[in-house]
């Protein structure tokens, strides 16, 4: 019989599924593993926001990597990435499989194929090379265009309350 993959909670607390605002786990108890997971998580933090401006670096995945490194070293950075403006819905959706927004998906397609067709153009000069970069530009067109696209009308007004309930209150800022 297989071993399950238990969550540690620390006492009092339920896990995330039970209402936990949360992630439900104790940040590691070794010092040495909780700083590298840390650091990890703000190194994913950084190249998913370069990702954001540079279509050859994947966002999601940094982003993913990041929230998995915080819930397992820091509750406080956890919260953060979580209900942060720009990557909180984004990493949520993800997760969620509800997808990515058309807005956001032309604007990923308009940048990147101008990006890559700029880079191809003008700074490379071997043909393989522009072949390789217009290959990777129409894969992750491809993914892109496949992926679910996210209608926020569509989302129920239930999602907000979730998202505080599982993640904590989201500050507002002034200003």
């Amino acid at each position: 019989m297989p071993v399950k993959d238990v969550e540690r909670t620390r006492p009092g607390q339920g896990c995330a599924d039970s209402g936990n605002p949360g992630t439900g786990r104790v940040p590691e108890s070794n010092p040495v593993i909780r700083i590298l997971l840390l650091a990890s998580g703000t190194l994913c933090v950084v190249l998913g926001f370069l990702g954001m401006f540079l279509p050859v670096l994947p966002t999601t995945p940094f982003l993913l990597l990041a929230a998995f490194c915080f819930a397992r070293s820091s509750e406080r950075f956890y919260r953060w990435l979580m209900t942060h403006r720009w990557c909180g819905e984004y990493i949520r959706n993800y997760r969620e499989g509800r997808g990515i927004p058309r807005r956001q998906k032309a604007q990923t397609l308009v940048l990147l194929w101008m990006t890559i067709g700029i880079s191809a153009c003008f700074f490379t000069a071997q043909w393989w090379l522009r072949i390789g970069l217009l290959l990777v530009a129409a894969g992750v067109t491809i993914h892109l265009v496949k992926m679910k696209t996210f209608r926020p009308e569509e989302a129920s007004g239930a999602g907000n309350f979730e998202k505080i309930r599982e993640y904590g209150p989201v500050e507002k800022k002034n200003g």
